[in-house]
């Protein structure tokens, strides 16, 4: 960026508070909005600990026998949720651009209840495929909105951390809900006297979040950078104010404001310039106008660059095996020598205890380390805990009975598999492509990151099954090299983004280098007329002129 904005930067990052702990205490109103959003995060695990665990109970399997005992099938049974959530997240680009990211989440929220009792009711497999693919639908959505809520209303010295909340109520879903499936499953007996309720309560149990959360999100501000794209700008500062607690002439929420407004108005007069014939506010011309968005992303240099950096972390984050794991851990302890169906329970359970405990450090240190090395170390971990369980697998995966031991050796590389995947690649992932976007396609960019996330969850579910059957300790050597790659893209082509505002990634990016003087000059003018360049340099808080939101050619 140019002229008075780079003083408002410096001048912004001279204002603002501390990260870490000290940070989101400061930050204490948005701190409680967005770990009340982040309610979002445990559907999507939630289902997926319950279904994990609702796999392995004998009632499910007496009910559903002609679905859950073939492994395509079973995988399907998985990985369909999987393809919902693809086609949800899909949608949600639109959606949260135009209803604004409040009442997607409301909608998501609808939609993924309608999936649960269609789930909880169920009597045949196609009603658990059914309701699998809306509760899909539904959690796709979320995935996307809820990170890009917290992200848009946290400061950027804390934003890192309000997005990893995000992951730790997923990491407190699947801890919840494995432990709920082990309390669940002596209902009625054990073996063919089990009960059906001990499957239907933890899948009917997930509406519960569900509906607190679309109920209470009503009660939550908009999101300010939403609201400025809707020339909102009144409604834009006082939100920025009640969440920084600052009154709305404080130089901080001053300058915050403006660099919004900044933006905001010079994606629209590029937009105006480059598409003078769709300015007339027509639903054709909006329309229009969102499918060379869509575009854009494809054709301009930097944005591509963005959709790359977005899209390969979704794809590297599910081919670490996190959600081969996740899903079909029962079979994977049982097939590492743990026998009994109580047993394997309890060791997926402990999976979903690390995983939670191992996110809360990512909450508080995230801001102060940074994306990258946390990103890099936990990709080192994982590839090496895969790795260690495909040689014990492979020494002993006839012998396990004989071989306790290691067994339980290869157990615990899975617990410190999940350790690794709770801090790193679990929050960070989701942090670091929520904030690489602009304002005016946010909401687009990041539906198409989050689509890869889920396209290459419901392949990893789908493909599970079988590649523990056919290739065995194979599948560990497989995901772990694939951990390691994921490594290596980080650290040579993900630019750090810690302690930045959303409105600084283009120039992380290289935005502002690829900008003609013309460009340049109107950043500077629109500085200058809105104010920010006498914010940023210390002027009188009252110099600040009434801005014109109409395009200059």
């Amino acid at each position: 960026m140019a002229g008075g904005v780079d003083f408002a930067l410096d001048r912004r990052r001279a204002l603002a508070g501390k990260s870490g702990w000290a940070g989101l205490v400061h930050n204490r109103r948005v701190f409680l909005i967005t770990i009340f959003a982040s309610l979002g995060g445990l559907h999507f695990h939630g289902d997926q600990g319950v279904f994990s665990g609702v796999l392995s109970m004998k009632s499910f399997d007496n009910r559903m026998a002609s679905a859950v005992n073939n492994s395509g099938t079973k995988g399907w049974l998985v990985a369909i949720l999987e393809l919902g959530a693809w086609f949800g997240v899909l949608c949600t680009g639109y959606l949260a651009d135009k209803l604004s990211r409040k009442y997607t989440i409301v909608f998501a929220v609808i939609v993924f209840c309608i999936g649960v009792v269609v789930q909880t009711a169920a009597y045949h497999p196609s009603s658990i495929y059914g309701g699998r693919f809306i509760t899909g639908m539904g959690v796709g959505s979320l995935s996307m909105a809820v990170p890009l809520y917290n992200a848009e209303l946290a400061p950027p010295e804390v934003r890192g951390s309000l997005v990893a909340l995000q992951q730790l109520a997923i990491t407190f879903g699947i801890l919840v809900s494995f432990w709920i499936d082990y309390g669940t499953n002596y209902i009625g007996g054990t073996g063919d006297s089990q009960s059906e309720a001990a499957w239907r309560i933890p899948l009917a149990l997930q509406l519960v979040p569900a509906l607190v959360l679309g109920a209470g999100i009503l009660f939550m501000p908009f999101s300010p950078r939403w609201l400025v794209n809707q020339q909102r700008d009144d409604e834009a500062l006082q939100v920025l104010s009640r969440a920084r607690g600052l009154p709305p002439d404080s130089d901080l929420v001053q300058i915050e404001f403006l660099e919004i407004k900044a933006q905001y108005l010079f994606e629209k007069e590029t937009s105006a310039l480059k598409f003078p014939q769709y300015q007339d506010g027509t639903s054709r011309s909006n329309f229009l106008l969102g499918v060379y968005d869509y575009l854009s992303l494809l054709r301009s240099p930097t944005l591509f660059r963005r959709v790359l950096v977005g899209s390969l972390t979704m794809f590297f984050q599910q081919w670490t095996g996190v959600n081969a794991i996740l899903y079909y851990a029962p079979s994977i302890f049982t097939d590492l020598g743990l026998t009994g169906n109580t047993t394997n329970l309890l060791a997926t359970g402990v999976v979903g205890i690390v995983m939670f405990l191992a996110t809360i450090p990512a909450v508080l240190y995230v801001d102060k380390v940074g994306r990258k090395p946390v990103l890099v170390s936990g990709a080192l971990i994982m590839a090496a805990c895969h790795l260690i369980v495909a040689v014990l697998t492979g020494l002993y995966h006839n012998s396990w009975s004989s071989h306790t031991s290691a067994g339980w050796a290869a157990c615990v590389f899975v617990w410190i598999f999940s350790i690794a995947f709770g801090y790193s690649w679990g929050p960070c992932s989701w942090i670091l492509v929520a904030e690489i976007w602009p304002l005016s396609i946010r909401g687009k960019g990041l539906s198409i990151a989050a689509s890869s996330n889920w396209m290459n969850n419901f392949i990893v579910g789908q493909v599970t099954p079988s590649m523990m059957t056919h290739l065995g300790f194979g599948t560990f050597v497989f995901f772990g090299a694939f951990s390691l790659m994921g490594g290596i893209f980080v650290m040579l082509f993900v630019p750090e983004t810690k302690g930045l505002t959303l409105e600084e990634m283009d120039a992380v990016f290289g935005d502002s280098e690829g900008l003609g003087v013309a460009d340049q000059e109107r950043q500077t003018e629109i500085a200058n007329r809105i104010g920010l360049t006498a914010y940023a340099q210390g002027g009188d808080k009252g110099s600040r002129e009434q801005y014109d939101d109409e395009p200059k050619a």
